[in-house]
């Protein structure tokens, strides 16, 4: 029986979320854990996990609870991983655990990124709608699809 490439790709994208997801495990923020891995030619060039900015305190939220103005986000330390090492993030495919909001969402976009493939809803839709107006490829794969 042949395996179409839909069901081949749908495959490896699920898997990609699945290794996002177990890369957020690496963020010290209690509010949110959110991993990112970019993927191109089928080989993953970068990796992030939300948290603070190396040399910082490991600590993501302030003594209210509220997440400090400076904590990245998974998608930008992906990006900004990927531009330091030298790789080119042109043509990648991004799996965020999170829909990215607005802010990464222009990351995205000006880093050359062709694909996002996300697990959970983010409580804004902007970063969505500007990914699809730059038209790239954005897919939604459902919480209950990814373990």
């Amino acid at each position: 029986m042949e395996v179409k490439n839909e069901d081949r790709q749908h495959k490896f994208d699920k898997h990609y979320l699945e290794m996002a997801a177990i890369w957020a495990k690496n963020s010290y923020c209690k509010r949110r854990q959110v991993g990112a891995l970019l993927v191109k030619d089928k080989m993953i060039i970068s990796d992030g996990f939300n948290g603070t900015p190396s040399g910082f305190e490991n600590q993501c939220e302030d003594e209210n609870d509220t997440t400090k103005p400076y904590v990245l986000h998974a998608e930008a330390n992906a990006i900004t991983k990927v531009a330091k090492s030298g790789n080119s993030s042109e043509g990648a495919t991004l799996y965020i655990t999170t829909a990215p909001c607005i802010e990464c969402a222009k990351l995205i976009i000006q880093s050359g990124i062709e694909r996002v493939v996300y697990a959970e809803e983010y409580r804004k839709s902007e970063g969505i709608e500007l990914l699809k107006r730059a038209k790239i490829e954005v897919e939604n794969f459902k919480d209950d699809e990814v373990q």
